[in-house]
């Protein structure tokens, strides 16, 4: 069972602006690396940022690190992904993802789909004119 929920997507213009959350219910995130996934339509799923258990780790795509920030509000078990402005390029399916963050370099963008253990359903973000 998915025990991460997100929330936020929805149709937004070019040069827009949305924030994504990401909740869990049934465990605190406070030991967890969060990360976001994204997936357009006919893409591999690719990794977008994550963000450390203290919060004090981020990593972004690099095509994305001026765009998007990653952050974590502790007492609302919560994990954001602030997006502006958006291009129609950002269309697609995000995910969040959750791992312990048990070791060095947990936290990564890079080759990291597999590591991560639980997952939400995703949030669909459209940007079109």
């Amino acid at each position: 069972q998915l025990d991460l929920v997100e929330s936020g997507g929805g149709l937004v213009q070019p040069g827009g602006s949305l924030r994504l959350s990401c909740t869990a219910f049934a465990f605190t995130l406070d030991y967890y690396a969060i990360a976001w996934f994204r997936q357009a339509p006919g893409k591999e799923r690719e990794g977008v940022a994550c963000i450390g258990n203290s919060g004090g780790d981020r990593n972004y795509a690099d095509s994305l690190k001026d765009r998007f920030t990653i952050f974590r509000d502790f007492s609302k078990n919560t994990v954001y992904l602030q997006m502006n402005p958006l291009k129609p390029e950002d269309t697609g399916v995000y995910f969040c993802a959750a791992v312990l963050d048990n070791m060095p370099g947990i936290c990564t963008v890079v080759g990291a789909e597999g590591r991560y253990r639980y997952w939400g359903q995703g949030t669909q973000v459209t940007v079109s004119a």
